[in-house]
């Protein structure tokens, strides 16, 4: 083991702390140099067990090192390099603040070797998460900030019921895999935490409503880090489980429905993040060595055709200020490039030959038929057509081609964005290239590399069968398109968030009307029954004090200081008068006894 080891999330916080005290010309060179940095740790660490704190009864690892979370952290970093240099021009350091402080809570979940570490880092993720989408200031990121919030804060309370009862059962805090066939309800809670944070339906609707309405580069971040942390916290706890298997293959369906019917590019975006990541989740519930594989691949390409899908929608954004396909159109003209590497980004989503997607996606889907699961594989695949059927044709023809409906004054703001934007898209879409053409890259880092090198994607039965789904759902786009069957339109689309929604307008209608209503008659009452009596009864008693007490006490002062004023007379100020005035009475006194007895 390797005894000298840095913290990724290290490096980043301590960015942090001194990004306000860079000067204005050294703060890009600053932005850079931290991320690369961490980035730099993650690819020169050792493997093994770092950095052990006792506490309490129990030793906290905040660095378990091993194939797993390597493979999470490489692409997390990177991720985090590649999103900042997207967001290099924003003049705010708290966005980049609040950026850095998310990737590093992730990172430190990924390294977590105890479940009180991970919970630690769980909840940095959540609430620096969150200011990535109240910065973008509008009244609609707020409320839905508040959402993801409270949503996050419900995973958070569940994960650490969890713990707290496992610590109680088993006595340790290590996070190893739990007992998937004979789950205790310790297991249960923590399972709860994770899927939130995976956004399994129906515990999903976050994730839509919050992260389109994030900032242009925030969303970025958002798309990349909590799904994937929470898929790795499954494949490290729950591999293997079957009931994955059936949510997964729900939440690849699911998130293509909604994605098809969607108007807004950022919220389409969004819902097939919960269409990706249930391949993965799914691949977890399978549990076999390729399964696994596939999950950490199909996370490793997600990260980066997400992170460039969001980025092409965040250049959308920036320079247009629309994201409503029913108002653009026709800007394949106005932003060439932005158009090109965000189409590299579709492809790759949606498993195109020579892309990543096609290596990553293909590994779960046979890790499928060859555990005799036909079902899920079948159903994953048809989840497919849906993928590129609005990534790599809805959106780049509604978008980039078509009849352009923008108004005038978005138009002419359109054009490519500024240069370190289209560098981040460019480095993302070599990545997304070169991991389906290259794919030894990509093996080499898997958890169980032997057993990825010995799959091969490449086959001519998995080409062809490729190759016609999406011939056909591009056949079948293009009729529709003739027909006018799929214009985008603008419209509200009712989600299960919808119950939370109006849950939370109920509990406010209950507080401002009968809760409300209540407290002000009780109010009342206690006015009329208590407080005026009471005030009252003080005020009889005040009378009392002031004219009966206060004027008794005034009297006997008054009296005390008469009989002093008269007996004043006896004092002359010397010492010697006064003790012969006192001896001259008492001989008078004692004579007058005499005589009398």
């Amino acid at each position: 083991m390797n005894s000298f080891w840095i913290h990724p999330a290290l490096v980043l916080l301590f960015g942090c702390l001194g990004l306000p005290l860079v000067p204005a010309r050294l703060k890009k060179v600053w932005l850079l140099l931290i991320p690369a940095l961490a980035y730099g740790c993650v690819l020169t660490m050792g493997r093994g067990d770092h950095w052990h704190v006792s506490f309490l009864h129990w030793t906290l690892t905040f660095g378990r090192v091993d194939s797993l979370s390597l493979v999470f952290a490489h692409i997390m970093s990177l991720m985090g390099l590649i999103g900042t240099l997207y967001g290099l021009h924003v003049e705010e350091d708290a966005q980049h603040i609040a950026a850095w402080t998310y990737v590093a809570g992730s990172l430190g979940a990924i390294f977590a070797g105890d479940l009180l570490t991970l919970f630690l880092f769980w909840e940095v993720m959540a609430f620096a998460s969150v200011f990535l989408i109240w910065f973008r200031r509008t009244p609609e990121s707020t409320a839905a900030g508040f959402r993801y919030l409270l949503v996050h804060i419900a995973g958070g309370l569940s994960l650490l019921a969890g713990i707290v009862l496992h610590v109680k059962a088993a006595g340790s805090t290590a996070f190893t895999s739990f007992d998937v066939h004979h789950p205790t309800p310790a297991a249960w809670l923590i399972l709860i935490g994770f899927v939130l944070n995976a956004a399994v339906p129906p515990l999903h609707a976050w994730l839509p409503d919050a992260y389109p309405a994030g900032t242009f580069n925030g969303s970025v971040f958002l798309s990349a880090f909590t799904t994937k942390t929470a898929v790795y916290a499954l494949c490290r706890g729950f591999a293997g489980m079957e009931l994955l298997v059936v949510l997964g293959v729900i939440m690849s369906l699911y998130g293509v429905v909604y994605a098809i019917i969607e108007n807004d590019v950022r919220r389409l975006f969004a819902y097939h993040i919960v269409s990706q990541v249930g391949y993965m989740v799914a691949g977890v519930g399978i549990g076999t060595a390729l399964a696994i594989n596939g999950a950490c691949a199909h996370a490793f390409a997600h990260i980066l055709y997400k992170g460039l899908l969001f980025m092409g929608g965040g250049a959308v954004l920036h320079m247009t200020g629309e994201t409503r396909m029913s108002k653009l159109g026709g800007l394949y003209r106005k932003m060439p490039w932005a158009f090109f590497l965000t189409l590299i980004g579709g492809l790759s989503i949606s498993a195109f030959p020579l892309f990543s997607g096609f290596v990553s996606k293909s590994m779960i889907v046979q890790a499928g038929f060859d555990h005799h699961l036909l079902w899920a594989a079948f159903l994953l695949n048809l989840a497919s057509i849906g993928t590129f059927y609005c990534n790599g044709l809805k959106v780049p023809y509604f978008v980039w081609f078509g009849q352009n409906k923008c108004e005038p004054a978005t138009y002419e703001r359109a054009k490519d964005p500024p240069w370190n934007m289209l560098a981040a898209m460019g480095i993302a879409a070599f990545l997304c290239v070169f991991i389906g053409v290259y794919t030894p890259y990509l093996y080499n880092l898997l958890p169980y590399h032997e057993a990825a090198m010995e799959y091969h994607p490449y086959t001519s039965y998995h080409l062809s069968e490729s190759l016609q789904l999406l011939l056909f759902t591009a056949l079948a786009f293009f009729v529709l398109v003739r027909l006018k069957k799929i214009e985008p339109h603008a419209g509200l689309n009712l989600d299960l968030d919808w119950f939370y929604r109006m849950g939370g307008r109920a509990f406010l209608w209950l507080a401002r009307k009968p809760v409300q209503s209540v407290d002000t008659g009780v109010g009342e009452v206690y006015r009329a029954g208590g407080l005026t009596p009471l005030m009252k009864s003080a005020g009889l008693v005040n009378l009392f004090d002031n004219r009966i007490v206060d004027g008794a006490v005034d009297g006997l002062a008054s009296a005390v200081r008469g009989l002093g004023g008269r007996l004043r007379f006896a004092q002359r100020g010397a010492l010697q008068e006064n003790l012969t005035l006192v001896f001259a009475v008492a001989a008078i006194l004692l004579l007058g006894f005499l005589l009398l007895f």
